[in-house]
This record gives structure tokens, C-alpha cells and sequence, in this order.
């Protein structure tokens, strides 16, 4: 049933900084669930893929021409945002990663129900006296968020040991499992990879070529695993800062893919997919990876147990920053193609059930309409996934 014409529909403002991969693909899943559901959605961003794919979804895009880091821009990006909240007048902001979450709550200043969602702590991201600034930062700031999401309950805690003290709300990261789902690597794997053999063991890794996804740990195992499984061939997905140098030092049976619009071909094209990961909240391509029923190897970083089934915990969850454990896992999965189908055939059943999009976008309208009350701008539910059983196939 639709909305009366004479009630006002909710309007949200998320505010977005340079952000790419999952964070964008996680903004834009929300975006299209709460389109469908009914509110008026205004997005504050950089110029860039999110902000036309955004546009395109359907959103009001307002230029918010934002940097990833604090700096001498911070006084006119507060401004700015200031500016566009005053014209858009929304019920509630959004912001979504530290640095929006920086601006956006300075703009604000709790005037208007607000809802910060770090996607991972800022103060992991950096040493010393950066460090202390940001976790000092975290603590003054929760003041002014109405609600401080995070994505798995291991995030949360890590921000109250750094001693941020918010009311706070887990909801879980989720992916649309009608888009990435499983399909016969053979389908895929001559169109990305011509001239790889068909029967190469494939390892795939998505992710920003940067600190945090830890390529470079993954490079330093990968020797180790070739010394098992000959052959095998390493494709590295993503654009990013550290791509000249892990292009130095990786050896030939390494592909880099560049950035990619979609990376679910790249997923059912691997044999197994890595993310060794620095830091997360709850990374979104172990999630992609098992709705399309391949198996993964994480490290052991904030919501990575979370978003695994039980039973893949003992395979596929390695120490952070430990090349030998991360190629023992690896060389250990590939030459055992029946392992490695019973494992994705878990991985996608516990995604379905429990990491579904819709799932997020239903918590997410929860805490909307709780921080709105009584306002006539009520957020209607979003509709959750019923439960169905389905066939898979590698």
C-alpha cells in the first residue's frame, strides 16, 4: 500500500565521503531499499561512480566536495554541509565513514536526529598521536549521534575500549543474494582470463589495494602456496594507492583486474576467495564471495567470525598479518575441489538466511523510525526476506 499523497514522506540525508568498494556498494543497497520503501533520500557526496550510480537509483545527489582526511578543507566542508542541511531540511542524516561523520556532527550538532556508521574505526587506521586524536575525537563526537551503527557486535566493542560511550545499534552488513549468486566458473573464466588455463587453480582477492585489505600480506604468502599448488594463479581486484608497489614485488602468476563495476564474475570465476584484511568492520566481499558459493579465507579481524557459518571457521579464519598460516589455509582448500563445494554450499546458505540486504535495510528502517517517534514523516517498514530453499551449483 502506498503512502498517502497528503502525509509527508521521510527525508534522509546520507553524507558521504570519498569512499569506493564496499562502502559504496553497501550505501547504494540502502539507497535503492529505502527508495523502494517510500522515503525522500538525499545524498551528499564527492562527484564520482557513487554519486551517478546513486542518481541514477533515483536519489536528490547535492555536490559535497570532500576529502577522505582531515585537513585545512575541514572549516569549509562543515560549512558546506551546514549549507545543504539548511536547504534540504531533512528528518535525519546519516553520515557514513569517519570523515563525514567528522563533518556531518559538527554541522549538526544533534539538532536533527543523526546516525553515525564508521564502516570501521577510524583510529584503527593510523598510529601514535593520530591515533589518540581520532579515538578523542570518537568519544566527544557520540554526543551528537542519536545512534551509532555498526556493522557487527566485535565493531562495537572495539569502540567501547576505546571509550566511546553512544547508544548504539549492530546491524549486520548484507549483500543482494539474487545478484550474486552462484554459476559455473567455466562461464566466466575465458571471457576474464584469456590465455589462463582453464583448470588453473584460481585465487581471487577484492578489495581497495591499500594498507587495510593487506595485499601485501597476501603477496608475501603467496610464494609458499605456489611451492604446493603449481600453477596457480593470483588475481588481485581493485584500484588503489598501493597498486605500483605490490605490482613491484609480485611475480607473474599475479593478475591485477583493476577496478571493476561488478566484481561477481570475479568471484565465480575463483576457486576460493581471499581478503586478508588489516582491519574491518565486517567486510562485504567474504559475504559476496559466499552468496556465490565460493569458499573464503579471512583473517581474524572485527565481524570476520561474524559473518561466517560455524562450521567454515576451522578452514577459512587465519591470524591477521601471518603470511604462513594465510598460505597454509590456501594450499590446503585449492587442491580439494570437494572441500571447497561443500564450503560454498554453506557459505551461501548462511548468507541467504542471515546477510540478505533486505534484512539491513528493515534494521536500518527500525532505528529511522525509532529516532523519528511521533513525527508525521513515519518510516514505513521495509519489507525482509521469507525463507526459501534453493539448489546450488558451483
Amino acid at each position: 500500500m502506498h503512502q498517502s499523497p497528503t502525509v509527508p514522506r521521510p527525508r534522509v540525508l546520507h553524507l558521504v565521503q570519498p569512499v569506493d568498494g564496499g562502502v559504496a556498494r553497501a550505501l547504494t543497497d540502502l539507497t535503492r531499499a529505502q527508495l523502494a520503501a517510500g522515503l525522500e533520500v538525499v545524498a551528499a557526496c564527492p562527484d564520482g561512480p557513487l554519486a551517478a550510480a546513486l542518481g541514477a537509483l533515483g536519489a536528490d545527489v547535492r555536490h559535497w566536495p570532500a576529502t577522505r582526511a582531515p585537513g585545512a578543507s575541514l572549516g569549509p566542508e562543515v560549512r558546506r554541509v551546514a549549507r545543504t542541511v539548511a536547504e534540504v531540511r531533512p528528518d535525519l542524516v546519516h553520515a557514513h565513514s569517519a570523515k563525514a561523520g567528522l563533518a556531518g556532527r559538527l554541522a549538526v550538532r544533534g539538532r536533527i536526529p543523526t546516525v553515525f556508521q564508521p564502516h570501521a574505526w577510524s583510529f584503527e587506521a593510523v598510529d601514535g598521536g593520530a591515533a589518540a586524536l581520532a579515538r578523542g575525537w570518537e568519544r566527544w563526537g557520540a554526543r551528537w549521534a542519536a545512534r551509532v551503527v555498526c556493522v557487527s557486535e566485535a565493531e562495537r566493542l572495539r569502540g567501547v575500549r576505546a571509550g566511546v560511550r553512544a547508544r548504539w545499534a549492530v546491524i549486520p552488513n548484507g549483500v543482494d543474494t539474487d545478484r550474486f549468486r552462484p554459476a559455473p566458473a567455466a562461464a566466466v573464466r575465458p571471457r576474464l582470463l584469456p590465455g589462463v588455463p582453464a583448470d588453473a587453480p584460481l585465487v581471487v582477492c577484492v578489495g581497495r589495494l591499500c594498507r587495510q585489505k593487506g595485499q601485501d600480506v597476501l603477496l608475501a604468502a603467496w610464494r609458499r602456496v605456489l611451492a604446493r599448488v603449481p600453477g596457480a594463479r593470483l588475481v588481485l581486484v581493485g584500484d588503489g594507492p598501493d597498486r605500483a608497489r605490490l605490482a613491484a614485488s609480485a611475480p607473474a602468476s599475479v593478475l591485477f583486474a583493476g577496478g571493476v563495476p561488478d566484481a561477481a564474475p570475479w568471484y565465480r570465476a575463483a576457486d576460493l576467495v581471499v581478503l586478508p584484511s588489516r582491519w574491518e568492520g565486517m567486510a562485504l566481499a567474504p559475504l559476496e564471495a559466499m552468496a556465490c558459493a565460493r569458499p573464503v579465507v579471512v583473517t581474524d579481524v572485527d565481524g570476520a567470525r561474524e559473518g561466517l557459518p560455524p562450521a567454515l571457521v576451522p578452514h577459512c579464519l587465519v591470524p591477521p598479518e601471518d603470511p604462513a598460516a594465510l598460505a597454509d589455509a590456501v594450499a590446503a582448500l585449492l587442491p580439494d575441489p570437494a572441500v571447497r563445494a561443500r564450503l560454498g554450499l554453506r557459505g551461501r546458505a548462511h548468507v541467504v538466511s542471515a546477510h540478505d540486504v533486505r534484512r539491513t535495510a528493515a534494521a536500518h528502517a527500525a532505528v529511522y523510525r525509532a529516532l523519528l517517534g511521533g513525527s508525521p514523516a513515519a518510516v514505513r517498514p521495509v519489507a525482509e526476506p521469507t525463507e526459501h530453499r534453493e539448489s546450488v551449483h558451483s
